[in-house]
């Protein structure tokens, strides 16, 4: 039963991020509200390459964030950012389904060299470093949709524009 529930909320979670990512402007991806935000195409970049630290947690015991480059750069079209989404939604999804529940249960670590971020179950890891990381960028996004006068779609019920 856990695991039904992990992947029905996982697939929940990464249709709506993609219902955000397909109203992606490629006219704006290089704007940004506030010269501290992540632009247009950074943001999304970004919600693309959660989908990389996800994988890494059914693939490895731990992400050292040290070992990993602090941003990459932007992906510059709508379409680029889809490709590389659905091909790595794919391979969570397969990883997912082949998971059990012993190790969804296995300890996962996020660490930055010896600096320990989180230790937790590989399914709380998901939700937590995973999903809920994910939702919050979306969200940043959906705000950047909205300044930009571009629909935003509806995630849990309609929005403003449908």
């Amino acid at each position: 039963m856990g695991k039904q529930l992990i992947m029905g909320d996982v697939q929940q979670e990464l249709a709506s991020t993609r219902r955000i990512l397909e109203r992606l402007p490629d006219e704006h991806m290089t704007w940004k509200p506030h010269e501290k935000s992540m632009t247009v195409g950074e943001l999304a970049t970004h919600l693309t390459n959660l989908l990389n630290w996800q994988l890494a947690i059914f693939q490895y015991p731990e992400l050292d964030l040290s070992t990993v480059p602090f941003r990459r750069e932007a992906i510059e079209r709508r379409a680029d950012v889809l490709e590389e989404f659905d091909t790595n939604r794919a391979k969570l999804e397969q990883l997912l389904a082949k998971s059990d529940e012993n190790q969804l249960g296995e300890e996962w670590t996020l660490r930055n060299g010896d600096h320990v971020i989180l230790r937790q179950p590989r399914a709380l890891a998901l939700r937590t470093f995973g999903i809920s990381h994910m939702i919050h960028h979306r969200a940043q996004l959906g705000v950047y949709l909205r300044l930009l006068d571009l629909p935003v779609p509806g995630l849990y019920g309609p929005s403003a524009d449908e």
